[in-house]
């Protein structure tokens, strides 16, 4: 079998981590498979249809370095890619599925489908949803109908009795009685636009799908499918329904974890790689050890009989961790283009870096590499650089345990220290004996010492290296900034 699959989102919104991790799915088995990626846009709910949604997908695809064989931009054989220039399509299968006598005419109005729905539920009848009310209509009772003006909606003729089974790679033989599918559910509107169902069972087939991946959400539109599929006497193709992710509570993953949207992962400064493999780790394991992989790796390795029939957890804090492996991968040019945006969006820096502002930034980079948990780590780390510190919480000088006065203390006699080693060119190893020295003789902890000079050069309790921060600032500077913090902390604690 020559594996085509297909990734057909609805551009209704931003891609999210589910969605992308379906779409990869896809991708690498295609790959793996020597197959067809296709890509597919659902474009029929119109009302909910965004331009910003569709720009997303390719964007993000393109971010995670996912190409398509075949479909928008890239075209195809068996175009057009996306549904709502395919309209004519679904009207001719339609209208055959009504003369095969699978399908039929409803010209049900919207007000008598209220007032049918409202009496069903006051009655709590055993039938809910249409009661197939058009489904035998004669000749003539359709024609005056027609003669009024109707527009009729075209409904599928579901079976009333019997069971429908299609087989999921994944979950196995899965049965639904007919008579608990949605009754006789309309495949093409009146206004000519067909339903999620119709356009994706004739697209798939007429794209020559041969295995559909996708959320375990769609197995109760299964037997529907394959209502449809027998419907037009076409082989349907084989099912794989993907676990669901999950946040670390057991709930399906959503905004109330955090962000679920790719967009927002990338502003934030995960890397594509990074994402990438973790994404691929929910819900599939190579052997159950191995964690990291590269795309070409995962395009080579993927297979479906290693996926999970269990939901997929996506913890956030495990991708985080993935991504400042990845970040120290990076050799420090290479990262310091990355972070040169962030820097730039903050106000830090112009996009125009001379000679010796590339050198200072490349050893911020290089003294931030090993804190860095995303790139944009990197504003609230050199912060210090471009901006004076606040010190509006002189608490933080205090490291815990130590009272602000002995901080104050300790602060004073750490500026003499520093004072006369910075003078005289002293090596960072020989500062911190001194600095050491002089916590045992306060009977201090090394914090103790260290936490008053770091809030002084950087105004955080966090910070890059003490030793990097005082070299990235310059002595004049640092010690210029301590003056200036011990100023303030003598004025406000007395």
């Amino acid at each position: 079998m020559d594996v085509r699959v297909r990734y057909a989102p609805s551009p209704t919104g931003l891609q999210h981590i589910g969605g992308v991790r379906t779409a990869l799915f896809n991708y690498f088995f295609a790959r793996a498979q020597g197959g067809k990626f296709i890509l597919r846009i659902e474009d029929t709910d119109q009302e909910r249809y965004s331009d910003e949604a569709l720009d997303d997908l390719y964007e993000t695809l393109s971010w995670l370095g996912v190409t398509w064989d075949e479909g928008p931009i890239v075209g195809g054989p068996y175009g057009p890619y996306v549904q709502s220039e395919r309209f004519e399509l679904y009207k001719r299968y339609a209208e055959q599925l009504v003369a095969d006598g699978k399908a039929y005419y409803c010209y049900c109005t919207p007000e008598r489908l209220d007032r049918v729905r409202a009496e069903q539920q006051a009655n709590k009848s055993e039938q809910q949803g249409y009661d197939r009310h058009c489904r035998n209509l004669s000749a003539e009772e359709r024609a005056v109908f027609e003669k009024e003006g109707i527009t009729p909606v075209i409904r599928l003729k579901v079976p009333t009795e019997g069971t429908t089974t299609f087989h999921d790679l994944l979950m196995g033989d899965i049965s639904r009685k007919n008579r608990d599918v949605s009754p006789d559910p309309v495949l093409l509107k009146s206004d000519g636009f067909p339903t999620y169902h119709l356009a994706n069972v004739i697209d798939d087939h007429l794209m020559g799908i041969t295995h559909i991946m996708r959320a375990q959400e769609w197995i109760p539109s299964g037997p529907l499918h394959i209502l449809l599929y027998e419907a037009f006497g076409w082989q349907p193709p084989l099912y794989c329904h993907l676990p669901m992710v999950m946040g670390k509570d057991g709930q399906k993953l959503s905004k109330r974890h955090g962000s679920t949207a790719v967009r927002d992962f990338r502003q934030q400064g995960y890397l594509a790689e990074a994402l990438l493999n973790y994404v691929s780790l929910v819900g599939w394991s190579y052997d159950g050890v191995r964690e990291f992989f590269t795309r070409e790796q995962l395009e080579e390795l993927f297979t479906l009989e290693k996926i999970n029939k269990a939901p997929g957890v996506f913890d956030y804090k495990k991708l985080e961790w993935f991504n400042g492996q990845y970040i120290r991968q990076k050799s420090d040019e290479e990262l310091l283009a990355l972070l040169v945006p962030y820097l730039v969006e903050a106000g830090f820096i112009t996009a125009v870096i001379d000679e010796a502002l590339h050198s200072r930034l490349l050893t911020l980079t290089a003294s931030a590499k090993e804190r860095l948990k995303v790139l944009g780590d990197i504003v609230g780390l050199s912060r210090f650089l471009f901006e004076e510190p606040a010190w509006e919480n002189l608490s933080l000088f205090a490291a815990k345990g130590v009272a602000l006065q002995t901080a104050i203390d300790a602060l004073q006699r750490a500026y003499g220290v520093l004072k006369n080693a910075l003078g005289s060119q002293v090596d960072d190893e020989t500062i911190e004996a001194r600095l050491m020295d002089l916590a045992s003789e306060m009977e201090l902890k090394v914090g103790g010492i260290f936490m008053p000079i770091r809030v002084a050069l950087t105004g955080s309790s966090v910070s890059l290296p003490l030793f990097d921060c005082l070299r990235l600032l310059g002595s004049e500077k640092a010690l210029q900034r301590i003056e200036q913090a011990l100023a303030i902390l003598k004025r406000e604690v007395r």
